[in-house]
């Protein structure tokens, strides 16, 4: 769903997030999906373990997030990253909440979820929008990465509890979730449901669609996936990323180009 075309002012060249358009959700999930099996693949397969790899990639994601809070305009290379990484994070810290301290996931599906009302509600208290196309100031930006945050968080928990926990599997995980994101798709389309609103639901909503999706991929045919394994997985996710990321790049300084020409007007030469 998008939220309104972009027009080309001072104000939306110095935006810090995408247009949302249907390649933002693509790749979005396609993040979701590679935040589930990376976090698997290193925690796992590496042996690095849940904890560490937890702390290890949240260092590298305070990096990325320095370089983005000091960019003036939304660069997709540097954003998307930021995403992926956060992703990661956002999983890991359900991860070790549920299997490393034991607190059971509906617990943390709840917790997640109210801290996620907080953040909004402060959010919507102190700059009285929750508009992404209003990310142009470094109070919104950290409050968006924040929310970011406990969207993966959220969105974790409640997949795991639904596949794993309450047994619905991942296949039939992923249809509930995809068929729940069609309904706010034909609420806000249909009949109009507040643009915002219908984006965060919808955030929310494609975190478990990706991990349900990463899981089915990457588990284990006896675990009910498809066995393609968390490495396969992952590198065949960074790989679409990576495409799509390029393209919006190259579109991007092409239309910087088209608005620095539009902005200068003809250059006369006089003789």
């Amino acid at each position: 769903m998008s939220l309104g075309a972009a027009t080309l002012t001072p104000r939306s060249l110095l935006s810090k997030v995408p247009e949302v358009t249907a390649i933002f959700w693509i790749i979005k999930v396609l993040s979701t999906t590679v935040g589930e099996t990376a976090a698997d693949f290193l925690g796992v397969n590496l042996n690095l373990g849940e904890a560490l790899t937890g702390l290890v990639v949240a260092v590298v994601l305070a990096g990325e997030l320095v370089v983005q809070f000091r960019l003036s305009r939304y660069v997709p290379a540097v954003y998307w990253l930021a995403i992926v990484l956060i992703s990661i994070v956002g999983t890991l810290l359900s991860d070790n909440l549920v299997d490393n301290l034991g607190v059971p996931l509906w617990v943390t599906t709840v917790a997640f979820a109210v801290i996620l009302a907080i953040v909004f509600a402060l959010w919507f208290r102190i700059e009285h929008t929750l508009s992404i196309h209003s990310i142009y100031t470094t109070r919104r930006e950290a409050f968006y990465w924040l929310a970011v945050l406990f969207t993966f968080a959220l969105g974790t928990s409640a997949g795991d509890l639904l596949a794993e926990r309450l047994g619905l599997g991942y296949l039939t995980s992923l249809l509930i979730f995809a068929g729940a994101i069609a309904v706010v798709a034909v609420a806000y389309f249909v009949f109009h449901l507040n643009a915002v609103l219908s984006f965060w639901i919808a955030y929310v909503l494609s975190r478990p669609l990706g991990a349900s999706t990463g899981d089915l991929l990457s588990q284990s045919t006896k675990d009910g996936g498809i066995g393609l394994g968390t490495t396969t997985t992952s590198i065949l996710f960074l790989l679409l990323i990576l495409a799509l990321v390029v393209a919006l790049s190259l579109g991007a300084g092409a239309r910087r180009r088209t608005g620095d020409a539009a902005l200068t007007g003809p250059t006369t030469v006089v003789s």
